[in-house]
């Protein structure tokens, strides 16, 4: 049975909001870990925990780091790094609200909430720019990819790196399609990858296989509009965080200075590591933290 939070494993994505705190009142952390592990449902929820927080429970995950900003040539990736990540997922934005709402009830005011970003599913697992994301997903070899090995508590565990990304969809729509194609690498018609595409083209920049050691990672990203903004909510996991960071720098134009295409359109906004505990059944294990 696998050991790694079920829904992380899973490939179909519904609708989803993910909330990002801080610990505002450390005496209550144990009693706050406690509530979340109780609260937990394998179907529907994500956990990750941040470094900070660890170190306040006096908690070492080896690998596990805070965010950094990283600096390209010609600009800055921000990290803004936090304690608490939850994914709390459902079938339509109702039940997602009325889960979010248990979850707010129980951590607040002991954690403060930074960020909710709520996300959905676009034609079938496409982003707003109607390119579909996450092709080459490894979904047959997912749990070797993400989980950790080692003792109970670590075995099962996964990082996890979040990057919102906004896009400027006015500019993208207004460019021709095949300047749009040369941008992603693949056609937006037919989803195929073609060769003539430049070398800035995003899924040449970032071919996994590519990278040495090579740089996997599972995407469980989605869409997010907030008012008149709209980008992507770039989630992935890996047993650590060398394939995002490999893979970012690369964008960002580190090794070579050719920056990968999406910068004409779209820029993060923010990036946060997170640790992700294991399952021990449906039960989230939180034995490492010595609960």
């Amino acid at each position: 049975m696998s050991l790694v939070q079920p829904l992380i494993l899973k490939s179909q994505q519904h609708h989803a909001s993910f909330l990002r705190f801080s610990l505002v009142n450390r005496e209550a952390l144990a009693d706050c870990l406690s509530q979340i592990q109780a609260l937990y449902r394998a179907e529907d929820t994500v956990i990750g925990f941040g470094q900070p927080l660890l170190a306040m429970n006096n908690t070492v995950v080896e690998g596990v780091k805070s965010a950094e900003s990283i600096q390209g040539p010609k600009r800055t990736s921000p990290a803004n790094q936090d304690d608490l990540w939850l994914r709390a997922s459902g079938s339509d934005p109702g039940e997602v609200m009325l889960r979010v709402q248990e979850w707010l009830d129980v951590l607040v005011p002991s954690f403060s909430l930074n960020e909710q970003v709520d996300g959905f599913c676009h034609r079938e697992g496409r982003d707003l720019s109607g390119y579909v994301d996450g092709t080459e997903n490894p979904e047959d070899n997912a749990e070797q990819v993400v989980a950790l090995t080692g003792e109970k508590g670590i075995a099962g565990s996964t990082m996890l790196a979040v990057q919102k990304w906004q896009h400027q969809l006015k500019h993208f729509n207004s460019l021709p399609s095949k300047h749009q194609d040369d941008i992603i690498g693949r056609r937006k018609s037919d989803n195929v990858e073609f060769p003539e595409s430049p070398p800035s083209a995003h899924v040449r920049r970032t071919a996994q296989e590519s990278f040495t050691p090579e740089a996997f990672m599972l995407r469980r990203s989605l869409p997010w509009i907030e008012q008149q903004d709209c980008g992507l909510n770039f989630v992935c996991f890996a047993n650590s965080f060398y394939p995002f960071e490999a893979q970012l720098k690369r964008m960002l134009g580190c090794e070579d200075g050719i920056e990968d295409g999406l910068f004409e359109f779209s820029r993060p906004l923010s990036t946060a590591y997170y640790w992700c505990p294991p399952v021990d059944g449906e039960q989230l294990d939180l034995c490492y933290l010595q609960l």
